[in-house]
Order: structure tokens, then C-alpha cells, then sequence
């Protein structure tokens, strides 16, 4: 994670942007889930561009400034505020960069519940990969999965990349549901594809469904009890071409 929020950082500092997206039109689960991670993430980031002096103390408090008032946030625009506290979090990785008098920091927020056997980062289209794994806790509960598929990212203009915005996950994702029992089925008459054994290990198959090349991203959804509520465990892209 603090490798790749130190990459981001470095690419908004020499390019003079503060925003989600990279040069390259990658989004932060893109850039995590490429550079080997499968775990669900957040990302946070801020910027100063006139900092007080090039000093270690004078970068330490800045960082420190930046920091305060992504926390400090209040309703209802307190995003950054939101990610910090998200209770589900269990890791964070920073990336600072500093050019001239410009400064950026990236923040990634981690969600590590699962480890996942070996999978491919690439496929051919409509293909089906198997993901499979076990959780870290086998007490929590696996609740189901999701299949998002986005168009492959081309490099943003400048000016975009200057523009504030959010990120999300694409729309309309497709479902994945855990397998039922024998003689047990959903309403729709599904039996489920997603198994889940006692020891906590799990295994799908997932279709990369569109004939257009694209990005997919699998997220695998649990709950830590049966009073809470799920949450996303993973956010693995898969590249198609």
C-alpha cells in the first residue's frame, strides 16, 4: 500500500494535480489490485502547494495540517473524515511527495480479511477464472460476491485531472451468490455459485461476460458477525484485451 500511495503522490506532484485517478486514467483499486494487492481499499488524498520552507519540520508540520483537516471534517462533506474512521479498515499505507514548494499526500486504507490463492491479472474475453482462498478469520461470514466491469482507462487530459471529483465502482454489477444446500434454492431458482466450506475456505467461478475488452473487478463481500454489517473484502481487477 505505501508503495503504491508513494507512485500516486509522485505522479500528482510532478504533474501539478490533486485526484483519484493517475496519468495513466487508473483508478486507486486499479493501481493497488496491479501491483499484487486483493484487498479492498480506500483512498484519501490532499495537497498544499505553497508549504513554509523545505525543512524536515516545515514538510512534518504541513503533512500534520493536512492530515487535521481531512479529519476534521464535518457533515455532510466529511468524505476524508468517513474514510479515516471506517471501522472495517485493518492497514494503511502513506506516500508523500514533495516537488519545489508543492506537496502531496496519498492514503490508502486497507481492508485485509481474506488470502487468496494465486490468480491471473490477465484473461482473455468472456473467458472464466476460478477465485478461490480462504479467510484470515474463518469466523466471519462470507455473504456473497460482486463482478464489476469498467472500460479499459486511457490517460485523462490535464485539466480533467485538475478537476475535484469522487470515485466509485462502476454500475450494475453483476451477483454472485453463495451455494445453497441440496433442495435448497433462491427465489429466482439459483442455487448459488459461490462455495463456502466450515474451514473458512472459499471458491467461484467467475465469467469476464462482456466481447468488449475491459477492466473486471471481483469483490467479495463479508460480515465479521451476524449484527453487522457486510462490507467489501477484496477488489482483484482482472485485465481483459
Amino acid at each position: 500500500a505505501c508503495q503504491v500511495a508513494e507512485a500516486h503522490a509522485l505522479d500528482m506532484v510532478k504533474g501539478q494535480f490533486l485526484s483519484h485517478w493517475g496519468t495513466d486514467g487508473r483508478k486507486p483499486y486499479h493501481r493497488y489490485s496491479f501491483a499484487g494487492g486483493i484487498d479492498a481499499i480506500q483512498e484519501n488524498v490532499s495537497s498544499l502547494e505553497n508549504i513554509e520552507a523545505l525543512t524536515a519540520k516545515a514538510v512534518t508540520v504541513s503533512l500534520i495540517d493536512m492530515h487535521t483537516s481531512m479529519y476534521t471534517e464535518t457533515p455532510p462533506k466529511d468524505g476524508h473524515h468517513q474514510t479515516i474512521i471506517y471501522p472495517y479498515h485493518t492497514h494503511v499505507g502513506f506516500g508523500i511527495a514533495l516537488r519545489d514548494y508543492r506537496l502531496r499526500m496519498d492514503q490508502i486504507y486497507v481492508s485485509k480479511y481474506v488470502l487468496l490463492d494465486p490468480i491471473q491479472r490477465r484473461a482473455a474475453r468472456q473467458a472464466t477464472i476460478i477465485v478461490s482462498g480462504r479467510l484470515l478469520n474463518r469466523t466471519h461470514i462470507i455473504k456473497g460476491a460482486q463482478v464489476y466491469y469498467e472500460s479499459l482507462p486511457t490517460p485523462p487530459a490535464i485539466d480533467w485531472l485538475r478537476t475535484p471529483r469522487s470515485y466509485g465502482m462502476p454500475e450494475d454489477p453483476v451477483q454472485l451468490l453463495v451455494k445453497l444446500p441440496a433442495d435448497y434454492y433462491y427465489v429466482n431458482g439459483a442455487k448459488g455459485t459461490l462455495e463456502v466450506r466450515r474451514d473458512g475456505r472459499f471458491r467461484v467461478p467467475v465469467n469476464l461476460f462482456r466481447r468488449e475488452p475491459g477492466l473486471y473487478t471481483i469483490m467479495l463481500w463479508l460480515k465479521r458477525n451476524e449484527k453487522e454489517p457486510s462490507f467489501p473484502a477484496t477488489q482483484i481487477c482482472i485485465r481483459c484485451e
